[in-house]
C-alpha cells in the first residue's frame, strides 16, 4: 500500500510539474485571479465543444445545439473582453487613420507581409528570414488612381490569436478597423493556413465576404417573444423553440424576430451580439515563384484569391487593382466656379454613402446649412451639367460643382 502510494504521487507530481511554467507566465501577464478566471473560461469552452462535437444534429436536437452555440459566444466574449481591472481588453495598435481607406496585412510570420509593404508603399518594414520580424504596426500610404490608401503591416498571428496567445488581440482588433483585409498565405500551404487564419478572425466577431444577416431584431417589454419565418423561401435551419433557446441563454423574455432569409442560429447570435464586422477579404498567395505551374493551376479554384510574388515583384498592380475593386470607392471632382475641375485631388467616398449630401460633408460640415443646389457633370446624370438636390447618388468620376444660397 505504501509503495502504491507513493507511485501515485510520482505520477502526479511528472503530471504536474509542466504546467507551473505556464501558471507562472500567466500570474505574471494577469495576476492570480485573471489567470484562475481565464482558465475556468476555457475550461468551460473546451466543455462546451466537446458537448457539440457528442450531439448528433437534427431537428430534436437543434434547440440545444443554439443554446450551447449561445452560451459558447458569451464566454469568447468575456475571454476576449475579460470584465472589470484584471484583464486587458482587445485594443489595437495606436495608429493614427489616415488617407481615404485602410487596408490590413493579416498572415502567420514569415510569409511575405513586410515585403509587400515595402515594395507597394515604399516604407521600411524590417524583412528576415526568422519569424516575428515585425513586432508592432507599420503603416504605409499608397496613391493610387487619385485615392491615398493606408496599409497596415501587422505582426504575426498565431493559432489561439482569438484567445489571446502572442499579440492576437491587438492585432485583430486592429483588423477589425480597416475597410479590407489582405490574407498573406504562403504558396507552399495556403490552404491550411487560410482555414487557420479565418477561424482565429471569426472567433473575433469579423466576418469575411459576408452580408450581415438579414434578421429584424427588436427588444420589446412585454408580449414575450414573437417570431416571423422567412416568407421569401424556406426556413430550414431556425424555428420556433430554437429561436427562443437561443434568446433564453441572453435573458431576453421580450423582443420580436423576423427572417428575411434561410439563416442560420449562428447569424441570430451574431445579431444579437451586434459587435460583429463584415469586411472584404482577398487571399494573397504569396512566393508563386517557389511552386510548379500545376500546383499554381489548382489553386485557381480559390475563390477571392491572387497570386502574387512580393520578392520578384509579380502582380502586384494585378492585387492593387483588386484591392480598389474590394475597397468599392468611388472619386467625385470639385469644381469652383469659373475654374476646372481638379483632377488631381478627388474627393473619396465609399458607395454605400456618396449623395451629394455625403459629399458636401466630406469637404466641411457648414456648406450643407448654406447648400442650395449642385451642378454635375458625369455618369449620375443625364444631361451636362444638370442640377440636382442633395439626395442626388453620384458615380465614379463625377464632376460637381456646389451653388450655395445668397
Amino acid at each position: 500500500a505504501i509503495f502504491s502510494m507513493i507511485s501515485r504521487h510520482r505520477r502526479f507530481h511528472r503530471r504536474a510539474t509542466p504546467l507551473l511554467p505556464l501558471l507562472s507566465r500567466l500570474r505574471s501577464v494577469h495576476g492570480d485571479g485573471a489567470s484562475r478566471k481565464m482558465a475556468d473560461i476555457m475550461e468551460k469552452i473546451a466543455g462546451i465543444e466537446l458537448e457539440m462535437s457528442r450531439t448528433q444534429k437534427n431537428k430534436a436536437t437543434s434547440s440545444h445545439i443554439g443554446s450551447l452555440k449561445a452560451k459558447l459566444c458569451k464566454l469568447r466574449r468575456e475571454l476576449i473582453e475579460p470584465s472589470g481591472k484584471s484583464g486587458p481588453k482587445g485594443e489595437g495598435f495606436d495608429v493614427t487613420k489616415t488617407g481615404d481607406c485602410r487596408v490590413g496585412l493579416v498572415g502567420f510570420p514569415s510569409v511575405g507581409k513586410s515585403t509587400l509593404l515595402n515594395k507597394l508603399t515604399g516604407t521600411f518594414s524590417e524583412v528576415a528570414a526568422y519569424e516575428f520580424t515585425t513586432l508592432t504596426c507599420i503603416p504605409g500610404v499608397i496613391r493610387y488612381r487619385g485615392a491615398k490608401i493606408q496599409l497596415l503591416d501587422l505582426p504575426g498571428i498565431i493559432e489561439g490569436a482569438k484567445d489571446g496567445k502572442g499579440r492576437g488581440r491587438q492585432v485583430i482588433s486592429t483588423a477589425r478597423t480597416c475597410n479590407v483585409i489582405v490574407i498573406v498565405l504562403d504558396a507552399l500551404h495556403p490552404l491550411s493556413h487560410r482555414k487557420l487564419i479565418e477561424h482565429e478572425l471569426d472567433g473575433f466577431g469579423i466576418r469575411l465576404n459576408r452580408e450581415p444577416p438579414k434578421i429584424t431584431f427588436r427588444k420589446k417589454d412585454k408580449g414575450g417573444i414573437a417570431y416571423a419565418p422567412n416568407n421569401n423561401g424556406e426556413t430550414t435551419f431556425l424555428d420556433e423553440e430554437t429561436v427562443k433557446s437561443i434568446l433564453a441563454e441572453y435573458k431576453i423574455q421580450h423582443a420580436d424576430v423576423k427572417l428575411h432569409e434561410d439563416c442560420t442560429d449562428e447569424d441570430l447570435i451574431d445579431v444579437i451580439e451586434g459587435s460583429r464586422v463584415y469586411i472584404p477579404c482577398i487571399y494573397a498567395v504569396n512566393k508563386i515563384d517557389q511552386i510548379t505551374v500545376e500546383e499554381l493551376s489548382l489553386l485557381n479554384e480559390m475563390k477571392h484569391y491572387c497570386p502574387v510574388s512580393a520578392g520578384k515583384e509579380w502582380n502586384l498592380d494585378g492585387l492593387l487593382e483588386m484591392v480598389w475593386d474590394y475597397l468599392d470607392m468611388v472619386r467625385i471632382y470639385t469644381k469652383p466656379r469659373g475654374t476646372n475641375p481638379d483632377y488631381d485631388d478627388p474627393v473619396v467616398l465609399p458607395r454605400r454613402a456618396c449623395t451629394v449630401e455625403d459629399f458636401c460633408n466630406r469637404l466641411h460640415k457648414g456648406i450643407i446649412k448654406s447648400f442650395k443646389t449642385a451642378l454635375v457633370w458625369g455618369l449620375s446624370v443625364k444631361h451636362r451639367p444638370q442640377r440636382v438636390g442633395k439626395e442626388h447618388g453620384l458615380e465614379d468620376e463625377d464632376v460637381v460643382q456646389i451653388v450655395k444660397k445668397a
